[in-house]
């Protein structure tokens, strides 16, 4: 689920979803009820056309809400109603598994281009929502104006474990440009997704692995001078030192700070207590100045 809208902090409210479940969007006069019931219903198997019927069935507010819904079976369903603010309307595609929806546009190309947008992006689904958001905006978007954005993916399959099925969920609460800062997001995510299969590929012993996903994610934010750093920690504790000792220095060159942190890491276990390899790892920092 991906969102943009001319209200404040809308990330909360409008994308729901839940790993091997499926995922709600619910808006215009929005009833914040559909994101869990949606899903609650979908869990004991009921399909998103099904769940949502039944929650519009029981809602005498229909008429100003636009609510669309998927199943893990990838089974769509969308709702529009009749007395949602203009512009508005939906595109559902089955064929492709996906529903585009908006209300209160400055005109009725939004959906349409959002849909063109989906379907001819390539790339994975961060990409093709991130491209129908843009495709939104750049044909009038809404006649508010711009103010907060959020996007939500989860696992296709439950693991139990939320934390780790929930791959993404970034939220703009209020920017100028909400969905310019959710595209920076979403590339810092990538590059922290990296970062975690890397310590993952560390704790089984595969260096090579691990090398490799702080790399990428190093290509990926090279502006965050604290992914090269826990590179190079986790090659010194793990006798990689030769590797380590170069992106320490490019990493103390540009933030001095970071060496005043590495004895630290001894109490913690992030380093080994070994004193000469501490005074190494410290030779690669600048000289302070001299204070008078």
């Amino acid at each position: 689920m991906a969102v943009q809208s001319h209200w404040f902090s809308v990330g909360p409210i409008v994308p729901w979803a839940e790993a091997g479940v499926g995922a709600v969007a619910t808006q215009s006069l929005v009833d914040p009820s559909y994101g869990p019931l949606g899903l609650a219903l979908m869990r004991t198997g009921r399909s998103a056309p099904n769940a949502l019927k039944s929650l519009l069935a029981g809602d005498e507010g229909r008429a100003v809400r636009q609510v669309a819904m998927i199943d893990a079976a990838g089974r769509v369903a969308t709702h529009t109603g009749d007395r949602c603010i203009a512009a508005a309307g939906h595109i559902t595609d089955d064929e492709h598994q996906f529903s585009v929806q908006a209300n209160l546009m400055l005109g009725e190309e939004v959906w349409p281009a959002m849909a063109k947008a989906y379907r001819e992006t390539t790339g994975d689904l961060a990409d093709r929502m991130l491209a129908a958001l843009q495709a939104a905006q750049d044909v009038g978007g809404d006649i508010r104006g711009k103010q907060s954005a959020a996007i939500v993916i989860v696992a296709a399959e439950s693991t139990g474990k939320p934390w780790v099925d929930r791959t993404f969920d970034l939220r703009i609460e209020d920017h100028p440009t909400p969905i310019k800062e959710l595209k920076r997001l979403v590339r810092l995510q990538r590059a922290y997704l990296h970062m975690n299969a890397g310590d993952v590929a560390m704790e089984h012993g595969n260096f090579k692995q691990a090398s490799q996903e702080y790399a990428a994610a190093e290509t990926l934010a090279p502006e965050i001078v604290e992914i090269p750093f826990w590179h190079a920690v986790t090659l010194a504790g793990s006798e990689e030192v030769s590797k380590a000792l170069p992106i320490f220095r490019r990493v103390f060159a540009r933030e001095p700070v970071w060496a005043d942190l590495v004895p630290r890491l001894v109490p913690s276990g992030l380093l080994p207590d070994d004193p000469d390899l501490i005074k190494r790892i410290l030779a690669e920092a600048p000289p302070k100045p001299l204070r008078r």
